[in-house]
């Protein structure tokens, strides 16, 4: 397929597209191929307004009484509830509080906690550093041996002494999604626990927590979610957890009767009791009006245009961009792909930066991967075709081997 082949089947897939007037709902620089809203989301076009009338109105004019007026209070809870519609989770399972480390902390001492006597906790080495150092963090307070293993290997490590077992649902560098089912099925034959985070899945791809069987989960909610720079991250406990977990982050909001301002701690009932300090409003606000972003989408919908995206660019780069020295790394199998697609270069930083002065915006991962991420909501088939077209352009023009881009910016 020729590239104007290629632009003329982008659009017949995207006149098909069962989610396309979502991209109405996201405002969208002109010019502006984003491909990474797997690092950041773009801006729901419900966002500014609802700031506004935050800033202005609620904190601006009502103060202090807009945390009854308005609820702020229950806002973790009722924000939460709506993520666990995607990621297949009850309503009072999850709950948006902190970051993605600090819950991965708590859902890791917590689940450790639940299994004494187990002293082994099984990380994957690739995953994403913070999950890496905050298992490390958790090791050494509890004094638990930290196994890492590929998931693929997982079997060779279960034993009785397993407690805990954290993946990723999609890998951050390749895009490789690993079957929850599977693993979680035989972390429970041994008798432990697992974490999952889903900071790379949800969103972007039907994630099924209960029908999973999982324990715990953590994601953040600035990626495919689209809160926002810096948004608040949301954990997840089954209910069947909930009366037994205990968080080590003991904080006020945390507390059954937080107000009775009690000297001693007793944790709140439910999903609550993973609350820590007070929410930070302005962006668990932003976070909620995001996610209005996804109302009246079916998950099934969102993921068959992800997977018809992810399917289109790999087919094109098969035939432009190999022979110019990409190497794809992202699964080929759709059932073990998540929404981005990642390439090998030698010079893959200079590319993302050549890339990104021709106004298609995706990010570098160490040590020579190019990584873009095909938000389902609102990238097109057009916007692969004109991303392929800039690659081969950029290499054929030798414009990655920029003498400038041997310093690197402070975010890659």
């Amino acid at each position: 397929m020729n590239l104007a082949d290629a632009r003329a089947r982008g659009d017949q897939l995207d006149a098909a597209d069962p989610v396309a007037d979502a991209r109405g709902r996201f405002l969208l620089p002109d010019g502006v191929v984003y491909l990474d809203g797997n690092s950041l989301g773009a801006l729901p076009a419900a966002v500014p307004g609802v700031m506004r009338h935050v800033v202005e109105q609620q904190w601006g004019q009502e103060l202090i009484t807009a945390w009854n007026s308005h609820d702020w209070w229950d806002a973790p809870r009722r924000v939460g509830a709506v993520i666990a519609r995607l990621v297949g989770a009850e309503a009072d399972e999850v709950l948006v509080a902190d970051s993605t480390s600090a819950n991965l902390f708590k859902a890791l001492v917590g689940a450790a906690r639940m299994r004494p006597g187990r002293d082994t906790l099984v990380i994957e080495p690739g995953n994403f550093p913070a999950d890496l150092y905050v298992a490390d963090s958790v090791s050494e307070l509890l004094g638990l041996r930290v196994v890492r293993v590929e998931p693929g290997d997982l079997d060779a490590v279960l034993d009785e002494d397993v407690g805990v077992v954290s993946f990723s649902h999609v890998d951050y560098r390749t895009g490789r999604a690993h079957d929850m089912a599977g693993i979680t099925r035989a972390v429970h034959d041994v008798g432990g626990l697992t974490v999952w985070d889903l900071s790379h899945s949800a969103g972007a791809l039907p994630v099924d927590l209960g029908g999973c069987g999982v324990d715990l989960a953590v994601g953040c909610g600035y990626k495919y979610l689209n809160g926002g720079p810096g948004a608040p991250a949301y954990v997840m406990v089954a209910r069947r957890h909930q009366d037994e977990v205990r968080s080590p982050l003991t904080g006020w909001t945390g507390h059954a009767r937080p107000f009775a301002m009690e000297g001693s701690y007793e944790p709140a009932p439910g999903i609550d009791r993973m609350r820590n300090g007070t929410p930070p409003m302005l962006s668990l606000l932003a976070l909620e009006a995001a996610l209005t972003a996804f109302d009246g989408l079916a998950m099934t919908d969102v993921r068959a245009k992800s997977l018809s995206l992810t399917s289109f660019f790999l087919d094109l780069a098969d035939e432009v961009l190999v022979p110019l020295g990409f190497e794809p790394v992202t699964p080929r199998n759709p059932d073990e792909r998540g929404s981005q697609v990642s390439l090998r270069h030698p010079f893959a930083y200079g590319v993302v930066r050549a890339l990104l002065a021709r106004g298609v915006v995706g990010d570098y991962r160490e040590p020579d991967l190019v990584r873009l991420g095909f938000a389902p909501l609102y990238v097109r088939h057009v916007d692969v075709v004109a991303a392929v077209e800039h690659l081969a352009a950029v290499v054929e023009a030798g414009e990655e081997r920029d003498p400038q881009d041997a310093v690197r910016a402070t975010v890659t």
